[in-house]
């Protein structure tokens, strides 16, 4: 198995000083599991209906040209009805603050976040920046302004 791979600095703030660097959990594995870097014995109780930003006690440096995106952890989410609430989350190259996953409970059940759990995962992609054009008009299709479930009806109708 061949990946791309590119050099990330990242810095353990002091209060993620013993935590481990994000890493792999498998061979195939696209993103790095995100852990909790709350203080010891401080646990967060994550009630249903609520959200609350979790430190993860890194910050990053990201070549120019690449984001990170913070997603859910699939397990946390069939489980326990947590997710990523602006998932994914962009952290921009430029960016040099504490990466925080803003977490939110849509389960029935509060949820314990302890110290080194893991709460979210991360993907370093590359970016690709848009150059707009204005134009008078866009080139015709057969869908045209369709959307919001239009493809497949048969028709190009929007309340469709």
């Amino acid at each position: 198995m061949s990946f791309s791979e590119v050099p990330v600095a990242v810095q353990r703030l002091p209060h993620g000083k013993d935590l481990a660097l994000p890493r792999y959990e498998s061979e195939g594995a696209a993103g790095l599991d995100l852990l909790a870097a709350i203080p010891e014995g401080e646990d967060l109780t994550l009630q249903p209906g609520a959200r609350d930003m979790v430190p993860t006690g890194l910050a990053i440096a990201l070549p120019i040209g690449y984001e990170a995106q913070v997603r859910p952890r699939s397990g946390l989410a069939a489980k326990k009805g947590v997710t990523v609430l602006n998932s994914p989350g962009t952290i921009d190259c430029d960016y040099r603050g504490e990466i925080k996953v803003i977490l939110i409970n849509h389960g029935s059940d509060p949820l314990t976040i302890t110290r080194g759990m893991r709460i979210a995962q991360m993907i370093i992609a590359p970016v690709t920046r848009a150059l707009f054009e204005e134009c008078d008009n866009l080139s015709e299709t057969e869908r045209g302004a369709g959307g919001f479930g239009s493809t497949g009806t048969g028709t190009s109708n929007p309340a469709g």
